[in-house]
Order: C-alpha cells, then sequence, then structure tokens
C-alpha cells in the first residue's frame, strides 16, 4: 500500500468521481490513477469505488471507510510538512483563511487590518465561498481554517469553535410600514415580498425554518450571498430584506432603515472550523483570538485536544 495511492483515493472523490480531472490535479496520466486503484483494491480484497461501464459513480460501503482514512492521513503528512516549514520560518509566510463574502465585508477588515500591521512578514490569504464550501477547503488542506456560519452538513472531521452569534433585522425603504406597525410578528413580515440569504447559508435556512414553525408562507422573490446587494435591491423597493444586523451601516446605506427582529428569529452562529491535526502558530491563534476573545489559545488547544480525544474513544 502507498501514500500515493490514497491521494489518488481522496483526489477522485473531491474531483466529483472524474478520473481524468483527478489526473490533471495530480500531475499524471488518467490510466496510472486507474491502475494503482485496481492495485489497491486488489491488496485490500475489495472495491472501493462503485462502476458502471468502467466510469466511477461513487463509493462502496467500505470504500466509505478508506476514504475517511485516506483523507486523514493525507490531511496528517500535509500538517508534517507544514510543521516543519513553520518551525523554520518564525512569524513569517503565508496564512490562508476561507471565509464567506459576509465574513471578509463584516467581521474581519478591522482585524486584517491589525494583523498585518503586527505580522508584516505574513502573506495573509482569503479564500471566499459560501459556508460549506469553505469547510471543504479546510478538508481538503487548502486552507488554515474557516470562518463562516454554521452548516447543515455536519462535517464531523472538523472542529468547531463558536465564535459569536449574529442577530436578525428586517431592512425595509424608509417609510415603509412594517418599520412602524405595532406589533411586529412573522405573519405581518409575510404579508410583504422578502429579498434573502440564498439557501446554502444558515441565515436563509433558519428564517425559512422560523416562519414554517410559525405556520406562516412567506413570499421569497429574491435571494443572493452578498448582504450589501441584498440592500440595493430593497432601496429599489422589490421587497424588505431579512438580514444580519452587522449588516446594516447607517452611513452607507441611505435610503433604508432597519428594525431589529429579536426573538422572532433564531440567532446563526459564526464558527471557526479547523482540521484536529493542524499545527496553530502563535500569530495564528492570536487572529483567532481577535475575532473571539473568549477563544484563547489555552482554549482553542483544549478544543482540539477534547476532539481528538472523543475520535480516538469512538475508533
Amino acid at each position: 500500500m502507498k501514500l500515493q495511492q490514497l491521494r489518488y483515493v481522496v483526489e477522485i472523490v473531491r474531483r466529483g468521481n472524474h478520473l481524468s480531472a483527478a489526473a490533471e490535479a495530480l500531475n499524471t496520466s488518467q490510466p496510472g490513477v486507474s491502475r494503482q486503484i485496481q492495485l489497491l483494491e486488489l491488496e485490500l480484497g475489495f472495491e472501493i469505488f462503485v462502476r458502471t461501464r468502467n466510469r466511477i459513480i461513487g463509493l462502496t460501503e467500505p470504500g466509505e471507510i478508506v476514504f475517511t482514512i485516506a483523507q486523514r492521513v493525507a490531511t496528517d503528512i500535509a500538517a508534517l510538512k507544514r510543521l516543519k516549514s513553520d518551525m523554520t520560518s518564525g512569524n513569517s509566510g503565508v496564512f490562508t483563511i476561507g471565509t464567506t463574502h459576509f465574513q471578509a465585508r463584516y467581521t474581519l477588515p478591522r482585524v486584517v487590518e491589525q494583523f498585518v500591521k503586527r505580522y508584516p512578514d505574513v502573506r495573509l490569504e482569503l479564500r471566499q465561498g459560501d459556508p460549506e464550501e469553505i469547510r471543504q477547503m479546510v478538508e481538503a488542506g487548502d486552507v488554515d481554517f474557516a470562518i463562516g456560519t454554521e452548516t447543515n452538513r455536519d462535517f464531523p472531521n472538523l472542529v468547531k469553535l463558536d465564535c459569536f452569534e449574529v442577530r436578525r433585522m428586517v431592512v425595509a425603504p424608509r417609510g415603509h410600514p412594517i418599520l412602524t406597525v405595532p406589533e411586529l410578528t412573522l405573519a405581518e413580515i409575510a404579508k410583504y415580498p422578502i429579498i434573502t440569504y440564498d439557501a446554502r447559508y444558515s441565515g436563509r435556512w433558519k428564517v425559512m425554518k422560523a416562519f414554517h414553525d410559525a405556520g406562516v408562507e412567506p413570499h421569497v422573490i429574491m435571494s443572493g450571498i452578498d448582504a450589501d446587494v441584498c440592500k440595493s435591491y430593497v432601496g429599489l423597493g422589490l421587497g424588505i430584506g431579512i438580514l444580519a444586523t452587522m449588516a446594516f451601516d447607517p452611513e452607507r446605506d441611505e435610503g433604508v432603515a432597519i428594525r431589529e427582529l429579536g426573538d422572532l428569529m433564531p440567532p446563526s452562529t459564526v464558527q471557526i472550523a479547523l482540521r484536529p491535526n493542524t499545527y496553530l502558530r502563535p500569530f495564528q491563534l492570536e487572529f483567532i483570538r481577535a475575532i473571539a476573545p473568549h477563544l484563547t489559545p489555552v482554549s482553542v488547544r483544549q478544543a482540539v485536544q477534547t476532539f481528538q480525544n472523543s475520535r480516538t474513544a469512538a475508533d
């Protein structure tokens, strides 16, 4: 059994079961990848992938276990290589964060500004995606950790650290009746066309669940991943927005006003997601603490250790 074979398994799954795409990503040939997978299956005594007409369409049941182990081994090796580099580079190098547009726009600017002043020799890279995409980046080892709201998918191989809660508000054109109605209810909000976040964001599915639990059917006419875009269309009078309270800037958001929803809508939780085998350098731990002061280096390491212990016990 070779480490390269396990890397092939991981890359095939990452590339949607496309051998050609996996081979290209690994700078090798498709027949070479296919041959190595066949040798691995022969050694293990079972098939890793489900095939139809010589085309891979998914993982077998034991193949799911192989993939989980292969992914863990691959990230462990990457962590060792990264540790070697980190030990010789001091406060320099590349620091890569996966983040959503919302966090990059509203949470991170102040933190990033202070960080780059303090660590001028560290190259900070932000890679954006929706909450699931950035966690997938973490799993693949493409980023050091991710910052975003929670997801429907569990991502059981990642450590999740709760940072803070995000409450919700109604955004409407100035003078809109929703801003002055005596008793704000979900039924009252549902009288108007609604603009809110894309379905991949907790802001959307938690909003929809709140309406569903109240027995109210909202009319969502538009969704987007960018709160600023949503506010622009609210300003045009196309509907009222249900967005995170952090997304309102009185100086920039002319023409619209807000009304906080309080307990009418459940909050979302912003989390930092990281691999349990990631070696976090002191400046990375400092970055985390700047986002969430309660996440001290000691508490982060304890959370990672607790996660590792629980996974060992489960194994």
